[in-house]
């Protein structure tokens, strides 16, 4: 009996051994999937829920000027952010666990229909998080950028559905979207793609870029009133090159300048073919944000516009002005004051503000597709869109629907009071002998006629 006694506080001791053992392990494996500074789950166990069954994507969004946050509220108070935030987003995306990748930025994995339906998802949940975070009484504002990315789907270049969503997070800044999805396109091969950069003023020289003219339809007279002149380059060996890709990297190297200055000679040349043959139409250009601080861009496009008696809109994004706003106000009035049509692109996708909007002298809102592609389908984009529309109107502002591609789309938009549609049903950006064709045929409202 004593030796039994003896050996029970070994007995004990051993237990207690395997015990602290499996807590140990435990606590291992929830560092393993844990971030260590907020609690929240880490980059490998959003990978993990990544690779799960059925059609997933996974979003990755990140708090707008994360530094400059952290660095006035302080490390521990910007941990106490994201938990918040993290939680807000579990229980507007329906509980799924909310990971943090790494510094502010966060990411979830959901189901979705199509890139289009995903997109939408993450810019409302950017929108829906967008409210202030109470911290110690105190209302900090944050604003979040999105970048989406289909689980499962094979990319060599980028295996990882994060890695993808992480650079589908780069793109939607660059093109000051509130949420994008991963581009392959645009992508591409960046190692490639840097042979690309000393061919793009080569190409102007060889006739290799060329413009297509997308139509933009008015409802008040049922007609073609307009086109959007749209760049595309057949390269002599890679064929067509992704517009995101060159246009995105002619605005890194510098060559934007010379590009819309050749898509403008191009432009107005154009428009006086069509003029000869009986349509008179403006024709809008797109104006990187890069040039509305360039004021010898801004005589040069006065100049030509002058020398032309052309009818040129220029489009622009209402955040092209963030960089330096004064010149960048002063250069579109300068426009206006030319008579130079101002468009604003794009509007609702990126960093929507009604200052700008007030500041700017637009004559024109273009409201971006992302909310028209669904308007048949969701009661909330319909709401949004004809908000939107009323609020331009009270401007003094007309209003364009980008991505209208049905019939039932086009008819709600006329019933809204919208002014003038573009995108698929109304037509394909097509070369300027197609589109004369096209502007001889019967009209819009004719066609859909027959087609029902």
């Amino acid at each position: 009996m004593r030796r039994v006694f003896a050996f029970l506080p070994r007995l004990f001791a051993g237990e207690s051994v395997r015990t602290h053992l499996r807590d140990r392990e435990a606590r291992l494996a929830h560092m393993a999937l844990h971030d260590q500074e907020t609690g929240l789950g880490n980059r490998l166990s959003l990978e993990r829920l990544a690779s799960g069954p059925g059609r997933t994507y996974v979003i990755l969004l990140c708090v707008d000027r994360f530094e400059v946050v952290r660095n006035a509220i302080g490390y521990d108070s910007m941990a106490r952010l994201l938990v918040t935030l993290g939680h807000r987003l579990s229980a507007l995306s329906g509980g799924a666990p909310v990971a943090r990748i790494g510094g502010g930025t966060l990411g979830l994995v959901f189901s979705s229909d199509s890139d289009e339906s995903a997109v939408a998802l993450a810019a409302r949940l950017c929108e829906a998080a967008h409210a202030p975070v109470i911290l110690n009484g105190a209302p900090v504002d944050i604003a979040l950028t999105a970048g989406v990315a289909r689980a499962g789907e094979l990319n060599q270049s980028v295996p990882s559905p994060v890695d993808r969503a992480s650079i589908a997070l780069d793109q939607a800044r660059a093109t000051r979207r509130r949420a994008a999805a991963f581009d392959a396109d645009r992508y591409g091969d960046p190692a490639g793609n840097l042979s690309l950069v000393s061919e793009i003023m080569a190409a102007m020289d060889n006739n290799e870029l060329v413009l297509a003219y997308q139509p933009k339809y008015d409802f008040r007279t049922e007609r073609i009133s307009g086109v959007e002149a749209l760049m595309r380059w057949t390269h002599p060996r890679r064929g067509c090159v992704s517009p995101d890709l060159f246009i995105g990297m002619a605005e890194e190297t510098g060559h934007i300048r010379p590009l819309t200055e050749w898509v403008i000679r191009r432009a107005i040349a154009d428009q006086k073919v069509l003029a000869a043959a009986g349509h008179a139409l403006t024709v809008s250009v797109n104006v990187s944000g890069r040039l509305l601080s360039d004021e010898s861009f801004a005589e040069f496009a006065l100049a030509e516009v002058a020398a032309s008696a052309a009818d040129l809109c220029f489009e622009i994004t209402e955040t092209a002005v963030m960089d330096n706003p004064e010149l960048a106000l002063h250069i579109i009035a300068r426009f206006a004051e030319a008579g130079i049509a101002v468009s604003l692109d794009d509007y609702g996708a990126g960093l929507s503000s009604l200052t700008y909007l007030k500041q700017i002298r637009a004559d024109e809102l273009k409201i971006d597709k992302s909310f028209i592609l669904g308007l048949d389908q969701s009661s909330r984009d319909a709401l949004l869109v004809k908000s939107t529309i009323d609020l331009a109107h009270s401007l003094g502002l007309k209003v364009t629907a980008e991505g209208v591609e049905t019939p039932t789309a086009l008819a709600l938009l006329r019933g809204m009071g919208c002014d003038l549609a573009q995108g698929y049903l109304i037509g394909r950006p097509v070369p300027l002998a197609a589109l004369t064709e096209q502007l001889a045929g019967p009209t819009v409202e004719t066609s859909l006629a027959r087609q029902a």
